[in-house]
């Protein structure tokens, strides 16, 4: 069935690559998206790095503007407009012109809800006023980037050990500031077995930060409008800036309102082709459900790569296409400083919820050869089914080089292969590279 009027709810990773792969296959449609922020198609992961100064200015992060669309694709992408309700049986959305209060209603054939995550902001003392930020869409780097700028902070305290976290105490460090890391898990990064966070935890606290695990957020105090401290149940921790790293959710209260079922994580319950249960009606990136590939369950993961691909497959089908999202395996990787971390699969602490039968090894190697200048530590933890050696999961903590080679293990889960098989690739080697035995093939003859 061909569609006339497409309309996307969302201008980023998952909504504008659906916006892409729609025109290619339908060139006279109409495709509208609607984006409540200033920016379209824009890397949210590298404001972190904007932070510190690794990149330029924001407009290195911009894939292409609104106007760019329009010249080049005809897509109209609209920013600085928010739907604020879907009327399912009617067809219809209600926008609201964010920059001139206007109310318009606005019809549509076909829709895509790609409304991304939202930032967790629990109800604490203190969290709305000035200097406290989450970093969800582009501009919220810019606003914590002229913060910086105008008010010269010293001592930064960042809420939350992940990804987030991770990434903003070096933006930090790199910046000069005192940085203190809070978490109220006892080991940072969670998504990794705390025998791998230990060595992520030392390397945060090795280049200064420090780090107060086991210990929750209470309050934010003020003096005279300004940050004073950071308020845990342990103790007050002096700052001038505070980041929210706690976490994010799917952005599913516009769908859920309009009658939409949700699924794991109250993420929109869709099928493999990213259609809900709503006919003509589809969802994409991180507001949307997946798979994962190991468990074979509901899964859901905010990520820009996951919300591009989900984001081809549903432009594909929204146009009449018939392409499968096969699922993910949860790969992430991140770095701090000179510290690189991976993951892939399922973690040691995931299993033991799970009926699974497995085992695991954790060993420590080089990057390179032993004898190349610079090589730098490795460690490499590998978990395995038994019986059969199926490659369940991996984690990697280790210096340059090290956390790419996650994606080998993230192929080998994503094809079923065992140890043995994983042993047996022809993997490449250089000194400057690698070892005649890649870690990763170390770890797997450990297991076999």
């Amino acid at each position: 069935m061909k569609r006339e009027k497409y309309v996307i709810i969302g201008g980023d990773a998952a909504g504008m690559t659906a916006a892409g792969q729609i025109r290619k296959l339908q060139p006279k449609s109409q495709i509208v998206v609607y984006e409540r922020s200033p920016h379209t198609s824009y890397s949210a992961c590298g404001m972190p790095y904007l932070i510190g100064g690794l990149v330029e200015n924001d407009t290195k992060l911009i894939v292409r503007t609104p106007e760019e669309f329009m010249a080049k694709k005809n897509i109209e992408a609209f920013v600085f407009h928010e739907v604020l309700s879907v009327d399912i049986k009617a067809r219809t959305l209600e926008v609201l012109n964010i920059q001139t209060g206007k109310l318009f209603t606005e019809s549509f054939d076909s829709l895509l809800f790609a409304t991304g995550a939202e930032p967790i902001r629990p109800p604490i003392e203190g969290i709305d006023g000035e200097g406290v930020f989450s970093l969800s869409v582009l501009q919220d780097g810019l606003r914590l980037q002229r913060f910086i700028e105008e008010n010269n902070p010293q001592k930064a305290v960042i809420v939350g050990g992940g990804y987030i976290g991770l990434e903003m105490a070096e933006a930090f460090c790199r910046r000069g500031m005192n940085v203190s890391l809070v978490d109220r898990s006892f080991q940072v990064m969670n998504t990794f077995d705390i025998d791998m966070a230990d060595h992520i935890a030392d390397a945060i606290q090795h280049v200064g930060t420090s780090l107060y695990l086991g210990e929750t957020l209470k309050a934010i105090e003020y003096n005279n409008n300004r940050i004073k401290a950071a308020i845990t149940d342990q103790r007050n921790i002096p700052a001038d800036i505070v980041i929210l790293g706690l976490g994010v959710r799917p952005h599913s209260k516009l769908a859920k309102e309009a009658g939409l079922p949700l699924g794991v994580n109250d993420s929109i319950l869709v099928n493999q082709m990213m259609e809900t249960e709503i006919e003509d009606i589809w969802a994409a990136g991180d507001c949307a459900q997946t798979w994962h590939l190991v468990t074979n369950k509901p899964f859901w993961v905010a990520l820009g790569s996951v919300a591009n691909k989900t984001g081809r497959i549903a432009g594909i089908n929204m146009a009449g296409g018939k392409e499968h999202f096969p699922g993910v395996v949860g790969t992430a990787v991140s770095k701090h400083c000179d510290l690189e971390v991976a993951r892939t699969g399922l973690s040691e602490k995931e299993l033991e919820d799970l009926d699974f039968h497995y085992e695991t090894v954790t060993i420590k190697s080089k990057v390179q050869a032993g004898y190349y200048p610079g090589a730098g530590d490795i460690h490499v933890k590998m978990i395995a089914e038994v019986p059969g050696g199926r490659v369940l999961g991996a984690q990697i903590v280790g210096a340059h080089g090290a956390a790419k080679r996650i994606d080998v293990v993230a192929t080998a889960i994503s094809a079923q292969m065992t140890v043995r098989q994983l042993i047996d690739l022809d993997l490449g080697y250089a000194p400057p590279f690698s070892l005649p035995w890649d870690p990763i093939q170390i770890a797997a003859r450990q297991l076999l």
